[in-house]
């Protein structure tokens, strides 16, 4: 499939008498998708029931003419005021038990029953209207669910349908009580219907009850987007989308993207730097703050290729300085084009820049766009109109099964942010290491979901820090004859009892060992390894006879029995590379460490280097500038 461009726009900001030019110039530009819609509630609806159509169909009208096909979205992450007046309790309610307020966006409450009726009822008629209108050709169902800490709420709704969520799961008080193991600290409930919400709390709430208060609140969203999807089915056979984020895990994403026809995302590399990537050094920040980080982009383009089931887009692409984040440098020239093609290379159908033309007004008018706001062309535009050429000539680009997929589990994520045993202990960022340590060998990684029922033709698949088997991933390892690397604290909680500790925490039916004891490490404390690297954040002290790892103390850190590895600590990348180097030469899976800033991705028939460091770099015989790809 031939790849191509999009941008954001919101003609509601903008005279009419312009729209005929920005069309124009979007398509010469290279321009094929357009993304409008998802703000403009109050331009459509001012008042219940008095809808305003008309310059949304002159806009679809002007912008299908010019040769653009427009992804439409649903504006449920902005009701207008008169919606809160009918609904005064949609609001979310924050951990402190404070109302949210009118005045930004995402002002609403998942749960609320009849906000979410509100939303679908608006998308239904968005749909009637649009549904089979030519012009438009995908949907987008609201935007970044759950950003500004919103998936997170307290509110009434909230408690009364939680209480019906665990009536549901244990049918009465004392199952609950068993499996949240309430006698501990006489937590026992007589009736599901005096248990409250898990903040506010003199110290920390039941383990147990978080957890299943996070999964309670993910299968809102989950039930959110459905409204909205079954409203809008029945009008098109036009795909539908969601635009996820960077590094937010708050619900279950592979479960909302069940229910949608392809998996979009919107990358700030830069933005993502200072925000998502907190826990960088200074130094790392420092070498990339104008490029990003080198992984942290492809690693959402593999995870969201899976939730869209093998279909993904990036509904906004960053075209220069964004607003939001602690520091907004302008980018390397080049580095936009750098980062559209490599989404390209790791299988975007489309990307699409935020946004159009850059807004004089209000909270984002610091927000780059393609053009600024006097229209005159931005430097976003001028790279963009290059990937725009350099696609005219680039073959199809096929993707390939990668010899190597990690498992990512948002579960996982919820368990240990309960209960991290270790302030440095974050689900994310030790897949995120793995991933960065495989990818500096060269590789190509896929990400699997946890439910997994089958590796395929892998040869090597990582788990780290899984928090419960499943059925389903058993079978997979079972019938697998690859190899299979799980740690640490992979199955160290039962899912079946709603987060217990496991009598042996790392499921000696696997990797024939067992957990003694664990140890959170402080920052700037290591353990070093006999054959060279170190442990860093976490350690467990393991028992066994098959270990095959250890430390300069002849401690055992990692077991092995086959094709089943146990790692029981988090190790730093030189470790990580030396140990996955070794496997993948078991696996004949050829590795190539790269220098700092470069990455490979291999599609069929081709490779894709990308520079993401300052300086050129020399490498296999070939010159790659700085902010720079290219494609061989």
């Amino acid at each position: 499939m031939k790849p191509a461009l999009g941008v954001c726009y919101y003609p509601e900001h903008w005279h009419e008498e312009i729209w005929q030019d920005d069309a124009k110039r979007m398509t010469e530009t290279g321009i094929a998708w357009v993304r409008i819609g998802e703000f403009a509630w109050s331009q459509l609806e001012a008042q219940e029931g008095c809808f305003t159509w008309d310059w949304l169909d002159k806009a679809v009208d002007i912008l299908g003419k010019a040769g653009l096909k427009i992804i439409m979205g649903t504006p449920s992450a902005t009701p207008p005021k008169w919606v809160l007046e009918k609904y005064p309790d949609m609001l979310a309610v924050d951990a402190q038990g404070k109302m949210r307020k009118f005045g930004s966006r995402r002002h609403y409450c998942f749960s609320h029953s009849g906000y979410r009726a509100e939303a679908a009822r608006m998308a239904q008629d968005m749909a009637k209207r649009y549904g089979k209108n030519p012009h438009v050709q995908a949907w987008q169902i609201d935007n970044e669910y759950g950003c500004h800490d919103t998936t997170l709420s307290y509110s009434d709704a909230v408690k009364q349908e939680f209480r019906i969520f665990l009536s549901q799961k244990y049918q009465s008080a004392d199952a609950l009580n068993k499996a949240w193991g309430n006698v501990f600290w006489s937590m026992e409930y007589e009736t599901i219907d005096s248990i409250d919400l898990p903040n506010q709390t003199v110290t920390e709430a039941n383990p147990a009850h978080w957890l299943d208060f996070r999964l309670f609140l993910s299968k809102q969203v989950v039930r959110f987007n459905q409204a909205q999807v079954n409203a809008i089915r029945p009008y098109t056979d036009k795909p539908l989308t969601h635009n996820y984020m960077g590094r937010y895990t708050a619900f279950d994403h592979f479960a909302v993207g069940d229910d949608l026809d392809i998996a979009s995302w919107d990358s700030y590399p830069l933005g993502f730097l200072e925000q998502m990537l907190d826990d960088e050094t200074e130094a790392h920040k420092n070498n990339f703050y104008r490029q990003g980080d080198p992984d942290f982009q492809a690693f959402h383009h593999d995870l969201y290729r899976s939730i869209g089931h093998g279909r993904m887009w990036v509904m906004e692409q960053q075209p220069g300085p964004v607003n939001w984040a602690p520091y907004n440098p302008i980018p390397l020239d080049g580095m936009v084009a750098l980062w559209t093609m490599e989404a390209f290379a790791h299988g975007a159908e489309m990307v699409s820049y935020f946004r159009w033309r850059q807004a004089p007004f209000a909270q984002e008018q610091m927000h780059t766009g393609l053009l600024r706001v006097n229209g005159d062309n931005a430097r976003g535009q001028i790279e963009a109109k290059q990937v725009a050429d350099a696609l005219e000539n680039l073959p199809d680009i096929e993707q390939i099964t990668a010899d190597v997929a990690i498992i990512f589990d948002y579960q996982s994520q919820w368990a240990w942010q309960i209960q991290p045993q270790g302030k440095s202990f974050d689900y994310f960022r030790l897949i995120f290491e793995h991933y960065r340590a495989l990818r500096q060998l060269g590789l190509n990684v896929d990400i699997l979901p946890s439910n997994v029922t089958d590796f395929g033709d892998r040869k090597l698949v990582f788990i780290p820090a899984l928090m419960a088997w499943n059925d389903n991933l058993k079978q997979a390892i079972k019938k697998f004859s690859g190899i299979v690397v799980a740690g640490p604290r992979t199955a160290s909680k039962t899912a079946a009892k709603t987060n217990y500790m496991q009598i042996s925490p790392t499921a000696p039916d696997f990797a024939d060992c067992q957990t003694l004891r664990v140890a959170s490490l402080r920052d700037g404390i290591t353990i070093k390894l006999a054959k060279g690297g170190a442990i860093i954040r976490w350690f467990e002290e393991l028992q066994g006879d098959k270990g095959f790892e250890f430390t300069d103390n002849t401690e055992m850190i990692a077991s092995r029995d086959g094709n089943h590895i146990y790692i029981g600590a988090w190790l730093n990348q030189t470790a990580y590379q030396r140990i996955f180097t070794a496997l993948c030469d078991e696996s004949n899976i050829t590795t190539k460490p790269l220098p700092d800033g470069l990455r490979i991705r291999t599609v069929k028939d081709k490779q894709f280097m990308v520079n993401y460091s300052a300086q050129d770099i020399i490498f296999d015989g070939v010159t790659i500038p700085k902010a720079d790809y290219l494609w061989r």
